[in-house]
């Protein structure tokens, strides 16, 4: 049976944990899953070890401090490159991203190097608020229009990638930092010629918990966007 792995990354979210882990063993019985917490003040990653301790299927990482999200999934695909697994999802944690979609992610990606869900295709919904709803839509159409790129979304971190077929490819290569990593993703796996498709995903306001999103995240994208804007001249 080919290797699946399953990632998500963690901080603060001692009160979703537990519940997506058992929704992504409800939805993929034969995948392992990895998640890398930042050392939680709110007693995840001790939650975690505990589940960890009766599950052969679940590794947990706990790192020293927060670290952000860009290395935490360089780390996971690393892992799984390092660990010969066939194919990885990478998901958020707070249940923005529902596990009854991983089925359809796996159907997707057997043939193809990349599949990205997304709220914006034909199927696609986003349950933020208005406010949020327009500053990712009009955030995305912008990426899409000035880095010439056909993808509709580029910060959802539900992804799958193809271990397979992208044995060349590293997350390492990518500079950009935080959320704006997600975006640079995309750019340099369309910029090396691996094919990307998007499936259609219902992004959910987060079970429990705030968002951990500062506005901080707005300026630096649109200046990662900007610097691959320029190196491509």
């Amino acid at each position: 049976m080919e290797k699946v792995l399953i990632f998500t990354a963690t901080y603060n979210e001692i009160k979703n944990i537990e519940e997506l882990i058992t929704g992504i063993k409800k939805n993929c019985k034969h995948a392992d899953i990895l998640i890398v917490d930042d050392n939680s003040p709110d007693g995840t990653g001790v939650l975690l070890k505990k589940i960890e301790q009766e599950d052969n299927n679940l590794k947990v990482f706990i790192r020293d401090r927060k670290l952000g999200l860009d290395t935490a999934h360089k780390f996971a695909y690393e892992y799984a490159l390092s660990n010969n697994y066939h194919y990885l999802i990478t998901m958020d944690a707070d249940f923005s991203h529902n596990p009854e979609e991983i089925p359809i992610f796996l159907k997707n990606i057997y043939d193809n190097d990349f599949v990205l869900g997304s709220r914006y295709v034909a199927g696609g919904k986003n349950k933020l608020n208005f406010f949020r709803f327009l500053l990712s839509f009009v955030g995305n159409k912008f990426i899409k229009n000035l880095l010439n790129l056909k993808c509709t979304e580029f910060t959802s971190s539900y992804r799958a990638f193809n271990i397979k077929k992208m044995k060349n490819f590293h997350l390492k290569m990518i500079n950009s930092k935080g959320y704006s990593f997600f975006m640079e993703t995309i750019y340099q796996i369309k910029k090396l010629g691996f094919n990307i498709i998007e499936i259609p995903i219902i992004f959910e306001v987060r079970l429990h918990g705030k968002s951990k999103i500062p506005t901080i995240e707005i300026f630096r994208t649109l200046l990662n966007v900007f610097r691959l804007y320029f190196s491509k001249k």
